[in-house]
């Protein structure tokens, strides 16, 4: 019998939350992307949740995200090496590439990174080629890097644009007014393609206003759809962590990002958050 303890038993749990919740909007788990954020897990938990099959992995520091990978390919250099494990592990992503809604992986590959934390230009280059999406474009000028960090590699880079839904002056995230523009000049470029929406709601213990942030961010998002933004690739609303994905999904959510409901509470002292980069 597992215990809340384990991190199976509350990866499972978070899976069961999601289902219900989608349930909730007419939709099912499976439509459904919960990115891990493994900012505090140590390199075992991330390990198991990849043996039990997960795919999404999120960090928001770029220091982070370029160690968590190099450590996640070195694992499976050598798993890769055995014939027959490389052989199942190429038909299990197959059919994990089925209905997505995220652009299709080759069947080699063995996790997908998100980039969630506030992102420095002059840390772009480190992240691009790395990260299947960045969630934290907020500024024509980090735009304007992507583009041309993309450029230099020959390739598309998906994005969503972050937008201030809480109106907190310690949240990084383009004005509500400016958010549907900037989806707009980052459609303008070539190889930048926006995806979709990203927000997050004030830590507060006030659901109400928790769920205000997420019904203005899919309200944007309706009128960015309305307006032909980002065409059939405009598909992601990425709200929610750990205290309240629930709510997101209830939004309209169709994508969360959740770290300690799966790897256990973070270290004490510090705290939950997507925003922060390495100095």
């Amino acid at each position: 019998m597992m215990t809340m303890d384990s991190l199976k038993a509350r990866y499972t749990d978070v899976l069961s939350r999601v289902s219900a919740a989608a349930g909730r909007t007419g939709r099912k788990g499976s439509d459904i992307v919960v990115v891990a954020v493994s900012k505090y897990a140590e390199p075992e938990q991330v390990r198991e949740l990849i043996a039990l099959g997960h795919v999404d992995f999120g960090e928001s520091r770029v220091q982070g995200l370029v160690q968590r990978a190099a450590t996640v390919d070195e694992m499976f250099g050598r798993q890769l090496a055995v014939p027959q494990v490389a052989a199942a592990h190429r038909a299990v992503r197959a059919k994990q590439n089925e209905g997505d809604g995220l652009p299709t992986l080759p069947a080699a590959t063995r996790v997908r990174w998100h980039m969630i934390g506030h992102l420095q230009k002059n840390k772009v280059r480190k992240v691009v080629g790395l990260a299947r999406l960045i969630h934290s474009v907020d500024s024509l000028r980090l735009i304007e890097e992507i583009q041309a960090a993309a450029v230099k590699r020959d390739e598309v880079v998906d994005v969503l644009v972050q937008v201030n839904c809480s109106g907190e002056k310690s949240k990084h995230g383009c004005a509500v007014a400016a958010a549907l523009h900037l989806c707009e000049q980052a459609e303008s470029t070539i190889h930048v393609r926006v995806r979709g929406l990203m927000t997050m709601a004030a830590l507060t213990d006030d659901a109400s206003e928790a769920r205000a942030a997420f019904d203005r961010c899919r309200e944007l998002y309706d009128d960015a759809h309305r307006n032909g933004i980002g065409g059939e690739h405009f598909n992601i609303l990425s709200m929610g962590m750990s205290n309240d994905f629930e709510a997101a999904i209830e939004c309209g959510a169709n994508m969360v990002r959740i770290g300690s409901a799966i790897f256990g509470e973070p270290p004490h002292g510090t705290e939950e958050t997507e925003e922060d980069d390495e100095d």
